[in-house]
């Protein structure tokens, strides 16, 4: 078999939306834009570190820093991005801005000048781009994916960023040991570049702006509150996200003050979780085949959180404590893209176009609002109760994000709902072939899931 036979078989086997040109350029350009985050995720407080010197206090403001804007934010960039339209441009801007903000860390480091305002302001200021982008981005999956392609083209995204996950820590650590932690910024600097190259690429047919009525503002919050689906959804992710939280402030103290691991073992069994992702990632298109879109979802919000119940219970000889948390870190991470993967597909599959931006920004909204108020609640039970039975608490909670889910019409849903319209008075309208059973649930557009992190380690959405 010649190269070019070779080249050509593993092209008839990729996945039919790869095909496609004006996906395949936004694929790869995402694709290489959370890699570039990835980095960014370890270059950054390691700048703060090993270059400014940060003490706790400091490090924790910088991470407040990244984390308010998707809190303050998300609701009115929704509302912004619908009323606008052109979300295409939106997005390559946003991709602009934050090459050239990143781009500025290295400079002031190059001129001395380089100090922690300057990174605060960076992360904030990259934190809100990257909502107003996410939100866009929305609206602009479903004006390059066919609905019955949702599930195909969330799993090769869900599959990027869980290959970010692997591949970025080892990269950004190793560009941080030859450059330097700001020069390493660099390489997320040219992501966005790479990001805003391939999406002036493409150029799909986005639905016309939204018209600013009465309500704008609070639409996606009531389309939510109006959709038993949807409200099920976001209160899933709201609890998970909450106890998730929770657990992920204190594993990594638990692991090494208490479990006596070392940084490099952990970050070993942290990459478990990571190439649990990329296995689901292959293999959800196929389960969501053969049990439907619906028990797909429900078991992701049991395959995600039950598995974390094995690292409290860790202990004994050091195999059994690394086969423990290897083993958890792997389910986890299956089960997260089962759950990312089909509820992303199954709001996609929800959201009218002329609201998708800003119940978006509604789920994104209740989904960060979570993470700050765990992350304190986790701090607060682990100094009382002791890190053990908080981890105990943590991983016993969020399987109750099940239990919203159960009682709606979640379970029953084999296929993608069929698309739903908003009224004239913005109230969501089933078309005549909607599937039975699901009169009160509109359909079939975008919104990723954006739901929740990894157990070992946040999501930098």
């Amino acid at each position: 078999m010649t190269a070019a036979t070779a080249v050509r078989a593993l092209a008839s086997r990729a996945p039919a939306l790869l095909h496609d040109r004006q996906f395949r350029r936004y694929w790869a350009g995402q694709s290489v834009s959370f890699l570039g985050d990835e980095i960014t995720f370890l270059a950054l407080p390691l700048a703060a570190v090993l270059v400014l010197h940060a003490d706790a206090a400091q490090m924790g403001w910088l991470s407040m820093a990244g984390l308010l804007p998707a809190l303050l934010f998300s609701l009115p960039a929704g509302a912004w991005a619908d009323r606008r339209g052109h979300r295409r441009a939106v997005m390559i801007t946003a991709d602009l801005a934050r090459a050239a903000l990143m781009a500025s860390v290295p400079l002031g480091y190059a001129f001395g000048v380089l100090g922690l305002p300057q990174l605060y302001v960076v992360a904030f200021a990259v934190g809100a781009l990257a909502v107003l982008f996410d939100v866009c981005n929305a609206t602009l999956f479903v004006s390059l994916v066919e609905p019955e392609r949702y599930v195909e083209g969330n799993a090769l995204g869900n599959g990027s960023r869980a290959f970010s996950f692997v591949a970025g820590p080892s990269a950004g650590g190793l560009l941080v040991q030859l450059l330097a932690a700001p020069l390493a910024l660099l390489a997320d600097a040219f992501s966005y570049l790479v990001s805003a190259a391939t999406l002036s690429r493409i150029s799909p047919e986005e639905p016309p702006p939204a018209a600013a009525d009465k309500g704008h503002f609070s639409a996606g919050l009531r389309f939510i509150g109006r959709n038993p689906t949807l409200r099920a959804l976001v209160s899933a992710a709201a609890t998970v996200n909450f106890f998730n939280f929770i657990f992920h402030t204190l594993v990594v103290l638990y692991a090494v003050d208490r479990l006596g691991l070392s940084a490099g073992t952990l970050g070993v069994v942290v990459g478990a979780g990571a190439i649990g992702g990329l296995v689901g990632a292959v293999l959800t298109g196929r389960i969501v085949g053969r049990i439907g879109i619906g028990p797909t979802i429900v078991l992701g919000y049991v395959g995600f959180p039950a598995p974390l119940v094995l690292v409290p219970l860790a202990g004994g000889p050091e195999p059994v404590v690394l086969a423990l948390l290897f083993t958890a870190e792997f389910l986890s991470g299956f089960g997260l893209m089962l759950l990312d993967i089909g509820s992303g597909s199954l709001q996609a599959a929800l959201i009218p176009d002329a609201l998708r931006s800003r119940v978006s920004g509604a789920f994104r909204t209740v989904n960060y609002g979570m993470r700050p108020l765990g992350a304190v609640v986790g701090g607060l039970l682990g100094s009382t109760l002791g890190v053990r039975p908080t981890l105990w608490i943590a991983t016993a909670g969020g399987m109750l994000c099940v239990l919203w889910v159960l009682p709606s019409p979640v379970p029953g849903l084999r296929e993608l709902p069929d698309k739903a319209v908003v009224g004239p008075d913005g109230a969501p309208v089933r078309t005549p072939a909607a599937a039975p059973g699901t009169d009160s649930v509109p359909a079939r557009e975008s919104e990723t899931a954006d739901a929740v992190p990894r157990g070992g380690a946040p999501s930098r959405e």
